[in-house]
């Protein structure tokens, strides 16, 4: 059986609600962040070399990795679902979305956090990382105006993956400029999967920026 570790306030929400959509029977582990240093625990290391959520066990088999774990689970045991064949024809802006996501977005996203724990000392770099927060938030925010989700009409694996990036942003207070991410996290917030997942791993409380 699959065995989900699972980190509060962390990526790993996105794997026990992808779980949730797939109906696939699952065990979850619950790990707590140290109160003062918000790190993982060090018996995650115990899992995988890196000591860090998400992280699954399948068998024999470790998957790390948000996007990896997201792919195999999809490929595994979705049958087709929620993830695109290689013919169809969003398939080239689901791989897009999939990689954009912590490829490009989420960068600007944490060196917000990091440069603002500095105070004073990071205020030289505030105006540029804004500036890519916002040349990020803007391109996404025409692609929903486009569509309903990322790759197109239908839900895929992709708005899944880009979901944690959108609560980021929400949790900073930066989806009042941009609607229509405002309105598909809000979509995706309603879905009975989502909301499961939130039952069984707890509510994402995210750093303010």
């Amino acid at each position: 059986m699959i065995k989900l570790h699972h980190l509060n306030n962390s990526r790993s929400h996105r794997v026990l609600w992808l779980l949730e959509e797939l109906g696939t029977p699952y065990e979850i582990v619950h790990h707590k962040r140290d109160a003062t240093t918000r790190l993982a625990p060090p018996e995650l290391k115990k899992i995988h070399p890196l000591g860090k959520s998400p992280v699954i066990t399948d068998g024999t088999q470790t998957v790390a990795e948000s996007g990896a774990i997201i792919e195999y689970l999809t490929k595994t045991y979705g049958k087709g679902k929620f993830w695109p064949a290689d013919s169809a024809p969003n398939w080239v802006a689901h791989t897009h979305w999939m990689h954009f996501a912590e490829g490009s977005a989420m960068l600007p996203f944490m060196l917000a956090l990091y440069v603002g724990m500095l105070g004073e000392g990071g205020a030289p770099l505030k105006p540029r990382i804004e500036s890519e927060i916002a040349n990020h938030l803007a391109y996404m925010e025409e692609t929903i105006g486009k569509h309903d989700y990322f790759a197109g009409k239908d839900f895929t694996a992709a708005d899944i993956q880009m979901s944690f990036i959108l609560e980021i942003a929400d949790r900073g207070g930066r989806l009042k400029d941009y609607p229509n991410l405002a309105g598909l996290l809000k979509r995706l917030h309603d879905r009975p999967a989502h909301q499961r997942a939130i039952e069984k791993g707890g509510p994402l409380e995210l750093t303010r920026r």
